[in-house]
């Protein structure tokens, strides 16, 4: 069959569809003929990449054996022992050099040549004695009636922390003849109540230098008043 031929013969481009001379149309690797315009080379990636051969690993390398392998100071307690070198048969204890040792080792023994200066263990910090919160007790009257002034607040109540230590200074003389005591009831034991002495003691005569009452307040105190063992009406409350 006879094809058109010739400058006159005209074709379609197979992208854009406009008319051209045959003869200017551009075939592409895949088989479209196209114009100029539309032409487009094949693109490098579109052809297989054949990867080089990675190169083999060394065939069955072997380490240089005709090297020492280290010297030292060793002591080995063993159950049988073989070396190239000539050794005790029992307790290897001299600087070497070897570069085989074959055998099996039941227990080995490292000593250090030279004084080692132990680490001294740190010494334990005092454990901290309780701290002591004291109040100053004086007695002074008030509208015809004395009262106890704790660090010159009258009958004031007080807070006391449980586990904490307190002293009740009745050093100053007009402590005489009022001595500071505790209860759980109000007025102590002018108000029907006892003595309370759980964590309490006393030192000296209330007035003279030095005496005091201090009490250590214990876990699970109740509520306490202060009082007056002489005289009615003289104390506070203390909350613990």
């Amino acid at each position: 069959m006879a094809y058109a031929s010739g400058k006159f013969a005209v074709g379609l481009c197979d992208k854009c569809g406009f008319r051209y001379k045959l003869n200017s149309l551009k075939k592409e690797w895949n088989g479209l003929k196209t114009c100029r315009s539309c032409y487009e080379p094949k693109h490098p990636q579109l052809d297989p990449h054949t990867a080089p051969a990675d190169p083999q690993a060394i065939y069955q390398p072997r380490p240089n054996t005709d090297k020492e392998v280290g010297e030292g100071y060793v002591v080995v307690l063993y159950n049988s022992i073989t070396s190239s070198n000539s050794m005790n048969p029992n307790i290897i204890g001299s600087n070497f050099s070897l570069s085989r040792l074959d055998g099996e080792v039941g227990s080995v023994t490292v000593s250090v040549d030279g004084s080692v200066t132990p680490t001294p263990s740190p010494t334990p910090a005092p454990t901290p004695s309780p701290s002591v919160t004291t109040y100053t007790v004086t007695v002074a009257s008030y509208y015809g009636s004395n009262y106890f002034y704790i660090d010159g607040s009258r009958a004031p109540t007080l807070s006391l922390t449980e586990g904490q230590t307190y002293k009740f200074d009745q050093s100053d003389s007009t402590n005489s003849n009022h001595p500071l005591r505790f209860s759980t009831t109000a007025n102590g034991t002018h108000g029907g109540g006892t003595e309370y002495t759980t964590g309490v003691t006393t030192s000296g005569t209330p007035g003279s230098s030095g005496a005091y009452t201090q009490i250590e307040v214990a876990s699970g105190a109740p509520t306490l008043y202060y009082y007056c063992t002489n005289h009615s009406g003289m104390g506070g409350q203390i909350n613990t």
